[in-house]
């Protein structure tokens, strides 16, 4: 699957838009009810820009409804 003009952002940009500790986004993660991260290296992940943002979108409608 080809996804041109893919933006990642590492952890500290997902906690600097979502106020939880790295242990919670796992949980949520594990859970399916976050965006999956992505292995970037061996040390590395990082996380979809456009998936973290369409998350917060998703609560905030829900929000509203």
């Amino acid at each position: 699957m080809d996804k041109p003009n893919v933006r990642l952002i590492r952890l500290s940009e997902v906690r600097a838009a979502i106020p939880y500790s790295a242990s919670h986004i796992w949980r949520l993660e594990r859970a399916g009810k976050f965006p999956k991260r992505i292995r970037i290296g061996a040390n590395r992940v990082a996380w979809i820009a456009d998936e973290i943002q369409n998350w917060i979108n998703h609560r905030v409608n829900s929000r509203d409804q």
